[in-house]
């Protein structure tokens, strides 16, 4: 790392010497400077302006701007920007949180702030995160002044985006230049809020002033929004075991007649390992803030410094009814097939004989999400051609838990109570109808306990970035100007986990040990009245809210009944308390170290009466990568349950591995006006997007836990170069009216370098597997029994109760584990087309806009392959890529505003793995939401709304291979807000 540390020093002196130049600059008197005001006000006037930077941005550029102080388009971010063209949402509890640009979904998009790279932390429920993705819903709409959208690479824009490079933009007060302030306060009411309030405080003010003649400036927003809301969901979170034709296999169906339409030889259908119905409750705080300070004590000099601060602090509880399926299916109907190559089959009704319990498994935890930026710039133009501008922020995102009860957890309650299970799986709804031994149902008193899950996440992001950048203008020349700059980046990266598990699942303790007030029945039909199907009459009637402290206080209890050390007990104090670890088993840290330069070229003539724009540039950038993983030292793997093998670890150890890589980024950038209004784009670039931090992490990890046939674990590789993307845009635009245009263009990206996730096989660690091998083979014959649980038994007896260990010396094999790792695989390209028209009919108020994006991808997923049998490597496919849409009329006159927006976006795969490491598709069927606001002004200062967010109740759907085989079905609700906003 020699070279870049003399990079950091070339730089430093650079930065000497300008302050330097600056420091005599300081010196002379100037004339106070005038600084342009701009005011925009109303949809109408927004639309304008965001209009106006599409129509004279270089490269395919959309925009969306503030309709006034304080009040962007949407109640969020996301939803804002899912209005423009070509750009769709992920949404997290009802509200956006990711964004996708051209079918790149949120990892192959980079977020700015003022366009200063951020950091970014997320949490993962059962592991550790490795996304880099920004999560919008971290950041208020209020504090936002804007939003550029470059579709299109340009060497003077930061890396890191194939899909975009999204730029968020905050009020600086010399660009405002007059006094303002706004307070706006809101109630919200979430229709899924089940516990908590029914009416939510938000509050959001900004104040803006410049003083000292102008010379100085302090702008300060902030904001704090409470929302208590929920989410139900049908869930076969286990996934799915697919099963070719008349194969014998787990789970495979008998040819008996039980099964109507039973696939065929060449169909290929799956069988649901669980289904699980979850109630869930969310309490969020949200606080937002920003404090800018400006100076000019010349005309040529501008120093800005800034402050941006956000924290989002989220308690959840959550209530489950499940059963696990043992791949004993007795009877019911498939889909009919067509027994040909590509025929693809789903349950419609599906029964199952596992005679096991019921699960109520119940959850509670909070985490926090806080981000910090410090930033300065300086601006200096030391002659009228030449600006120069030194730019440094130091940011940061950490995410984690806010106590002893970790990230995420499950305490469960069992009753051994049901016989066969039958699952309609013939809506969208899968209506789970359970069968008792005892024909009564389910009863509080006989309830026990089972296992338990603490997991802890933790992630935290730094960002140190040095950007120094120079422009020189040109009078009356071909050539317009010529911008170059030089960057050093440090962007550092943790995240961490850790499970605190007590493999109990077959019981814990007696029913006697857990008083009956400790479980409250519910309704269970009530909470997925909008999902159709759910009105079934089969449908298990009622589920059982669990006290999730009394509950594992009793479990606590228990275990100093039964005198139990799991070292579960004893993370949070001396006494029995269930509770999260907090010594990390999975811990990556990864630092890459990036400098970058550039130069970018100017130009402009007219060819004949046409304006024509051309734009050259060139960006080299450097990253060195060093990856830090913790690894488990794994000695011994133990039999906790019929399908249940615990690794112990004696110890842990960090190792590490280093990675590095360059890329040439060239961009063109053409455009000529054809005739008056008449604008032709044609760009071409080159952009890259980096690799996720799993990925990138120096070392092997193992999951929990190893299952009867084995286990799965992941490998990192940093030296993984990052995807490439090579982009072309044309496109045609006509600015026909003010504030209206029609646009049509083409996008092409061909991508190098995708990460396939290959697995091989290993006996890492040389774990013996105690259900494999000579000893099991034996307890098999002795019992006469193939059943799991009875075979663990009869050692169990055997051992005088000692736990079953795997010992090689009894004639264990060693366990095999499939461990995923990455590498540089695939090469693909996607296309698609992009249409939007924007309409605002005259003076009477009225406008509208409609926008299409079409996306296709040369590689898709093969339901019909299995990706089973010897060799066979997970296939690789497109993420995200999928058709969107908006269509959105609105009133804006005398004061009164109101917009109506729908918001389409068609079928995506989202994954190719499902919830049990099965090397199976997720799909997320498509979806549409209906979101309005209206708005009146009382007089200048004062203005009353009205919002509505998903007002028609819409709700979610994902699948697996086949339309029936449910994935989640997840049931939100519509959001209300209403409130006044006052400018002073």
């Amino acid at each position: 790392m020699k070279h870049l540390t003399m990079k950091r020093r070339v730089l430093c002196s650079t930065i000497a010497a300008l302050v330097g130049g600056m420091s005599g600059n300081l010196a002379m008197a100037q004339d106070e400077g005038q600084v342009e005001e701009v005011v925009v006000t109303g949809i109408r006037g927004s639309l304008v302006q965001s209009m106006d930077v599409k129509r004279n941005s270089a490269g395919v550029v959309d925009a969306i701007s503030a309709e006034d102080i304080g009040k962007m388009p949407d109640t969020n971010l996301a939803e804002s920007l899912q209005r423009i063209t070509g750009v769709s949402i992920d949404r997290n509890n009802g509200e956006g949180s990711r964004v996708t640009v051209r079918g790149f979904g949120s990892d192959y998009n980079v977020i700015t702030l003022n366009g200063r790279q951020m950091p970014a932390a997320s949490l993962e429920a059962t592991s550790a995160s490795n996304s880099r993705s920004f999560l919008f819903d971290n950041l208020a709409a209020e504090s936002v002044a804007g939003v550029d959208i470059h579709k299109t690479g340009r060497a003077n824009l930061s890396t890191g985006g194939i899909g975009a490079l999204i730029n968020i933009k905050t009020a600086k007060p010399l660009e405002v230049g007059e006094t303002l302030a706004s307070v706006g306060v809101k109630a919200v009411n979430d229709q899924s809020n089940r516990t908590g309030s029914d009416l939510t405080p938000e509050v959001s003010g900004i104040f803006s002033t410049t003083f000292a003649e102008g010379t100085f400036g302090v702008a300060l927003t902030g904001s704090y929004q409470e929302r208590d809301s929920g989410y139900n969901a049908a869930e076969t979170s286990s996934g799915w075991y697919t099963i070719a034709g008349t194969a014998g296999d787990w789970g495979s169906l008998p040819s008996d007649g039980s099964f109507e339409n039973r696939p065929q030889e060449k169909d290929v259908y799956s069988v649901p390992r669980n289904l699980l119905y979850s109630i869930n409750d969310m309490q969020r705080k949200r606080t937002n803030g920003q404090l800018t300070l400006q100076w000019a004590p010349t005309e040529t000099i501008t120093a800005t410094a800034d402050y941006t601060y956000y924290e989002q602090d989220v308690e959840q509880r959550r209530q489950e009814l499940s059963a696990w399926f043992n791949g004993l299916p007795t009877g019911g109907e498939y889909t009919q097939g067509t027994n040909q190559v590509g025929s693809v089959v789903g349950p419609i009704v599906y029964s199952d004989a596992s005679q096991a319990d019921i699960g109520m498994g119940v959850g509670n935890w909070g985490t926090i999400n806080e981000g910090n930026s410090v930033g300065l710039n300086v601006k200096w133009q030391p002659t009228d051609q030449l600006t120069l501008v030194l730019d440094y922020h130091d940011s940061d995102a950490e995410a984690g838990a806010k106590d002893w009860r970790g990230t995420n957890n499950v305490v469960t309650a069992v009753h051994f109570n049901r016989a066969s299970t039958t699952v309609d799986y013939s809506q969208d709804f899968p209506v789970m109808d359970i069968t008792y031994l005892d024909g009564k149902g389910l009863d509080a008193s006989k309830f026990q306990s089972s296992g338990t899950s603490f997991r802890n996440s933790y992630m935290l992001s730094e960002i140190e970035q040095t950007k120094l950048d120079a422009k020189y203008e040109f009078d009356n020349s071909l050539l317009k100007s010529i911008e170059a700059g030089i960057s050093l980046t440090d962007n550092s990266n943790r995240s961490a986990f850790s499970n605190a598990q007590r493999d109990t699942w077959g019981g814990y303790g007696v029913a006697e040990d857990f008083a009956d007030n400790l479980f409250t029945q519910k309704n269970l039909a009530n909470e997925f009245d909008s999902i159709s199907g759910s009105n079934n009459p089969n449908l298990e009637p009622h589920y059982y809210a669990v006290d999730f402290h009394g509950f594992s206080d009793a479990i606590a209890a228990a275990s100093l009944k039964y005198g139990d050390t799991s070292a579960q007990f004893y993370y949070c104090g001396a006494q029995p308390k269930l509770c999260s670890n907090p010594e990390y088993s999975t811990d990556r840290r990864a630092l890459e170290e990036q400098s970058a330069a550039y130069v970018q070229t100017n130009l402009g003539w007219d060819w004949g009466t046409m304006p024509v724009n051309l734009g050259v540039g060139v960006r080299y950038e450097e990253t060195e990568i060093t990856a830090k993983a913790l690894v488990p030292n794994y000695t011994s793997l133990v039999w906790a349950a019929a399908n249940e093998f615990t690794p112990i670890a004696q110890g842990s150890t960090f190792t590490e591995l280093p990675g590095e890589y360059d890329n040439w980024l060239p961009n063109v950038d053409f455009d000529i006006e054809l005739m008056e209004d008449v604008v032709a784009r044609a760009s071409y670039s080159v952009t890259i997007a980096r690799p996720n931090y799993s990925d990138i992490q120096g070392g092997v990890t193992i999951n929990q836990p190893v299952r009867f046939n084995g286990g799965t674990g992941n490998s990192g590789n940093p030296d993984l170069n990052p995807f490439e993307s090579t982009n072309f845009d044309i496109s045609a635009e006509w600015y026909y009216a003010e504030g209206s245009y029609v646009s049509l263009g083409y996008y092409k990206k061909n991508v190098e370098n995708f990460i396939g996730n290959d697995s091989y096989q290993s006996t890492i660690f040389n774990l013996a597997h105690p259900a494999q091998g000579d000893r099991y083979a034996a307890a098999a014959a002795a019992t006469g029994s193939s059943d799991a649980l009875a075979i663990l038994n009869y050692l169990l007896a055997q051992s005088g109760g000692a736990p079953i260990v795997g010992d090689a010396s009894q004639g264990d094999a060693l366990t095999q584990f499939t461990i995923i790792a990455p590498f540089n695989q695939k090469e693909a390209s996607i296309d698609g087309w992009e249409f939007a028209v924007q309409h605002l009919f005259g003076e009477s108020g009225f406008g509208g806009m409609f926008n299409v994006t079409t996306v296709n991808g040369d590689i898709s997923y093969d339901n019909y392959n299995t990706n089973k049998g010897e060799g066979v490597v997970n296939q690789f496919a497109l993420l995200g890529l999928s058709d969107s849409a908006n269509l959105i009329g609105f009133y804006d006159k005398d004061g009164f505003q109101a917009r109506i927006a729908y918001n389409w976006r068609d079928e995506f795969l989202n994954s190719t793995f499902d919830g049990n490491g099965e090397r199976n598709p997720i799909y997320v069927e498509a979806y549409g939401q209906i979101d309005v606001n209206v708005s009146y002004e009382i007089n200048e200062n004062l203005s009353v709304f009205a919002e509505g967010i998903n007002i028609t109740d819409e709700t979610t759907r994902a699948r697996g291979r086949h339309e029936n085989m449910v994935i989640a079905a997840v049931q939100t609700g519509p959001r209300f807000n209403i409130g006044a906003r006052y400018k002073f």
